[in-house]
């Protein structure tokens, strides 16, 4: 005889995603404000390497704001700094780090930590906070484009294992997220253009009026004009955080749409021993993507045209010598084991909508993989 008792409950998740400027000025109360009420808080500050090079005043800032703010919260120790970039989540060590700093600085599920860096240190950290405790309140202070307008607004966290990006992670959405815009200020410009392949993408999908103004707007982009940044970021984090409410936000299925482009980029980063970083590969990703779909006929050559200008406005490369051979396709694979059922790929059926498929011709690819191989030596041609 069997016995079955079925359980079901919901659990509503809501937080604020902010976007401001010099957020540790002692007069700005908007992270002080952020934090409960119920006591005083404490906050252990985990803070990207390259961050505090490029910021040298950064952790006397949060020493000052602390000391202005004392009724609202306490530091728990001296912010740890934690070197950043993927190398933030290919070793274990450095999670583990954090994981033992909950437990000598008393860092419970009534604390907070607070992570500023980039997606991937975001990522890390997040990682260490959900599994501590079983999850410790996690404030998110993004400080690249790519993770203001993408990676930190949403649910994910984790870090790498087996040659695998993300192997390990969870999805548990953050306390808040904070998006200061003076942070972008010191990014190298590699890292400026990172983050805008990820408003291509969610543009590419899902609204054409979007693209166009990242068309229309790609010289000012490019230009490191801040005021169409701003806008970019917001509308981008908009479009995620929609994306986030729908019906799958913690990817049970296997229908991720807003990875268009990232299982060649996913595999690109590897191949490249992250000499490509994540934006420069999702860039090329879904440059490979859509010159597939334009020779499955369902993009004109026309509409690719666009997409590769849009690109090479923006000063990214296209093509790199890790597309070339087997080593890509195996991504395919490793793809759909991350997906964990059904390999699923979004392409374009037009510019705007995106289109699933459940399979993918490898000839096609090496074909798509050497028509963009022309379009760039053509690009490069015409720039020289």
């Amino acid at each position: 005889m069997n016995t079955i008792i079925e359980q079901s409950f919901s659990v509503p998740f809501q937080y604020k995603v902010c976007f401001s400027e010099e957020i540790f000025s002692p007069e700005n109360k908007l992270f002080v404000d952020i934090l409960s009420k119920e006591r005083k808080s404490k906050v252990l500050f985990v803070v990207d390497k390259g961050v505090a090079e490029a910021h040298p005043k950064l952790l006397s800032q949060l020493k000052t704001y602390s000391d202005v703010h004392s009724k609202s919260f306490t530091i728990a120790s001296d912010p740890i700094v934690v070197v950043g970039g993927e190398a933030s989540k290919n070793d274990e060590a450095i999670y583990e780090e954090i994981v033992e700093a909950t437990h000598l600085y008393g860092i419970d599920r009534h604390s907070y930590i607070a992570v500023i860096g980039g997606g991937a240190v975001i990522d890390m950290v997040g990682f260490a906070a959900a599994i501590s405790h079983r999850g410790i309140r996690l404030i998110r202070i993004p400080t690249t484009v790519l993770s203001q307008n993408d990676s930190a607004v949403g649910v994910k966290n984790s870090v790498n294992l087996f040659g695998k990006k993300n192997y390990l992670g969870t999805f548990t959405p953050p306390y808040a997220v904070l998006n200061d815009f003076n942070f972008l200020k010191t990014l190298d410009d590699r890292d400026w253009r990172s983050g805008i392949s990820e408003a291509i993408k969610v543009a590419l999908i899902k609204d054409l009026s979007f693209f166009t103004w990242i068309e229309d707007n790609s010289p000012a982009l490019a230009a490191r004009e801040m005021a169409p940044m701003q806008e970019l970021i917001i509308r981008c984090a908009q479009m995620h955080l929609d994306h986030i409410s729908g019906k799958d936000p913690f990817e049970f299925g296997s229908s991720r749409p807003l990875d268009f482009g990232h299982w060649a980029a996913h595999k690109l980063e590897h191949l490249s021993d992250f000499r490509i970083r994540h934006g420069e590969a999702v860039a090329i990703g879904i440059a490979l993507d859509s010159t597939y779909s334009h020779l499955k006929g369902w993009i004109s050559e026309d509409d690719l045209s666009r997409i590769i200008a849009v690109f090479k406005t923006l000063g990214f490369e296209l093509f790199a010598p890790e597309l070339a051979g087997d080593h890509l396709i195996k991504g395919l694979k490793e793809f759909q084991e991350h997906l964990g059922g059904q390999l699923t790929i979004m392409l374009l059926k037009a510019l705007g909508k995106g289109e699933e498929v459940h399979k993918m011709d490898h000839e096609l690819i090496h074909q798509a993989i050497d028509l963009l191989k022309s379009y760039n030596q053509k690009q490069k041609l015409v720039t020289n």
